[in-house]
């Protein structure tokens, strides 16, 4: 679901739908304060999932041990994105180098981190797009561990499900909820129009204060073409 979308939203930027979202009342959906960190490409996609807690808080489980991030990686399709809650406070990396290489071969279009990152340099080298709140060197052993994949994660103030949209880019970090996807990007997508309409009009001469003074202004109102 919504996959048929993406290719659409690649064509857009964060603020177009940050624009769009506010257009149709949909708040909450900007992630602040996660930085560009490996690549200066946009990341767009299809959101899976995984949250982490404080070493030994996470639900137990019957089955072999798994490292944080792998079963969201073997879950994930080709060009979807990998969305990390390591809002535990503590120091540690909520991914990896070798989770890189992984996601990488993967064919996952990049990691969304809402905590520290480790092995940035790795991430560099493999072109993998991460976006995240702070780098740390520190590795998750017997600091933090997986209590969740798939469910629900708060994001930079954001509360992610599954199955969300997500686009990043040098402004920001936007997510669209599956429910109001299409909705969002045709608006976003009316929203990248006028605006490449007016470059077009400040390239042919006229003043940057009449064009924005008179659609800049009301284009964000719902009654707006």
């Amino acid at each position: 679901m919504n996959q048929e979308l993406v290719p659409r939203l690649r064509h857009l930027d964060a603020c177009a739908v940050s624009d769009a979202l506010d257009r149709l009342g949909i708040d909450q959906q900007v992630a602040t304060g996660l930085a560009q960190q490996s690549t200066t490409h946009k990341l767009v996609g299809r959101v899976v999932t995984y949250r982490l807690v404080p070493a030994g808080q996470a639900p137990k489980s019957d089955g072999p041990v798994r490292h944080l991030g792998t079963t969201a990686i073997e879950l994930a399709a080709a060009g979807e994105v990998i969305v990390v809650e390591q809002r535990t406070g503590i120091d540690a990396g909520s991914w990896g180098g070798i989770l890189s290489l992984g996601a990488k071969v993967k064919g996952i279009a990049g990691v969304v981190a809402d905590g520290p990152v480790r092995d940035i340099d790795e991430a560099r080298a493999y072109e993998l797009p991460i976006y995240c709140r702070s780098l740390t060197a520190r590795t998750a052993r017997g600091r933090v561990e997986e209590a969740e994949v798939n469910g629900p994660v708060c994001i930079g103030g954001v509360t992610v499900n599954p199955g969300d949209l997500v686009i990043a880019d040098g402004s920001g970090v936007v997510f669209i909820p599956a429910a109001r996807a299409a909705e969002v990007i045709a608006a976003a997508e009316r929203i990248a129009g006028r605006e490449a309409g007016m470059a077009k009009d400040l390239l042919a001469g006229r003043p940057v204060t009449e064009v924005m003074g008179r659609d800049y202004e009301f284009m964000l109102r719902p009654e707006a073409a």
